[in-house]
């Protein structure tokens, strides 16, 4: 298929549906509502089904319900509106159910601005509601990967029973770039039957399936939060995604995702003309996060790039284990970093050395 130039958001939109999306719940917020409106114009068309919400907490319990029915489901939406989502999504992991939901991040904390930036990260990586549970958590850095993520999270949620996130920002969603998808969408009925699903059908003993996360036996809770432990560690064994590169050789290492982490690759390349070697580490699923890759090199300096005041940075200190000299460079509050400044903060790091 021939690429076709696409904004970010509406590139999503129909790479969910050639992923077999059927259904779209949620609610109009900047800087996503491109999402909502392509789905409006285009789920009709495939026989699926769009409705716009009352509310964000509306929305992701629409989503749990057609997740309990064994549809690919997704919603989308930002901080604020994620936030408002958190008891569902809690309820939607405890009851092991997949669906996909998209956070085209903007500034926060609160309301906020409407501008890019990657304040959510400990919202989506530490999960964000309450009790012990875990999401996939993918970060694109262009628009084929924000497609090609789509349609994985989407393969991901089936295989584990889980909420998947594509935590991108408003950058990404916004810019336009050309794009290649699948030739056809998929063909939902050639996809494994859930038989947990609540379809009315009825098992031999006469049984029909019921969806909740509620438990008042204690200990069938640990029982169950133990296996669903299990599944969180297979996860992060099997299903890591990073990109590497430079590692060898390098004298000071980068590690940034999503939007920031194009804009380092920019400085680096500056920086190789001016003979200084950096390594990138960029995670494109912050969850499961990378934790092997910083591992593989021997330089002793680590600067993270980051749209907040440090999230991905405690992870990266987990990550490294006080065997390196962790800094970190940010821009806040809907402020893009460009290419120069991070080259000069690394060059202060180099020459300290």
């Amino acid at each position: 298929m021939a690429k076709v130039l696409m904004k970010g958001n509406e590139a999503l939109a129909e790479a969910a549906i050639k992923a077999g999306c059927m259904s779209y719940f949620g609610y109009p917020i900047t800087p996503q509502s491109e999402i909502p409106e392509y789905f409006a114009k285009k789920l009709p068309e495939v026989g699926g089904t769009f409705v716009q919400a009352e509310s964000e907490v509306a929305s992701i319990y629409m989503l749990y319900g057609a997740a309990s029915a064994g549809f690919r489901t997704m919603t989308s939406s930002s901080g604020p509106g994620i936030s408002l989502m958190q008891e569902g999504i809690s309820s939607a992991a405890g009851s092991d159910l997949p669906m996909v939901i998209v956070n085209m991040m903007r500034g926060g904390p609160g309301l906020g601005s409407i501008q890019p930036s990657q304040t959510d990260y400990f919202q989506t990586t530490r999960g964000g509601g309450n009790g012990d549970y875990r999401v996939f958590a993918y970060a694109p850095s262009n628009v084929q990967e924000l497609v090609d993520c789509t349609i994985e999270a989407f393969d991901k949620a089936d295989e584990y029973r889980m909420p998947a996130f594509i935590m991108a920002d408003g950058m990404l969603g916004q810019m336009m770039e050309p794009v290649e998808f699948p030739e056809e969408n998929l063909d939902v009925n050639t996809l494994p039957k859930k038989e947990w699903a609540t379809n009315g059908e009825r098992d031999e003993r006469g049984h029909r399936n019921v969806i909740t996360s509620l438990e008042l036996s204690t200990p069938e809770l640990e029982k169950i939060n133990y296996k669903r432990a299990e599944k969180y560690a297979e996860i992060m064994e099997k299903e890591v995604k990073v990109e590497e590169a430079g590692l060898e050789d390098a004298q000071i290492v980068v590690s940034a995702y999503g939007s920031t982490a194009r804009i380092v690759k920019t400085a680096i390349k500056i920086l190789e003309a001016e003979g200084i070697k950096v390594g990138l580490i960029r995670p494109i699923t912050v969850w499961p996060f990378p934790f092997d890759s910083y591992k593989k090199f021997t330089c002793k300096d680590v600067l993270v790039v980051e749209m907040n005041m440090g999230q991905m940075l405690e992870d990266v200190k987990i990550a490294c284990e006080g065997r390196n000299d962790i800094h970190f460079y940010n821009r806040l509050g809907g402020m893009i970093p460009t290419a120069e400044e991070i080259a000069e903060k690394i060059r202060e790091i180099v020459r300290e050395k």
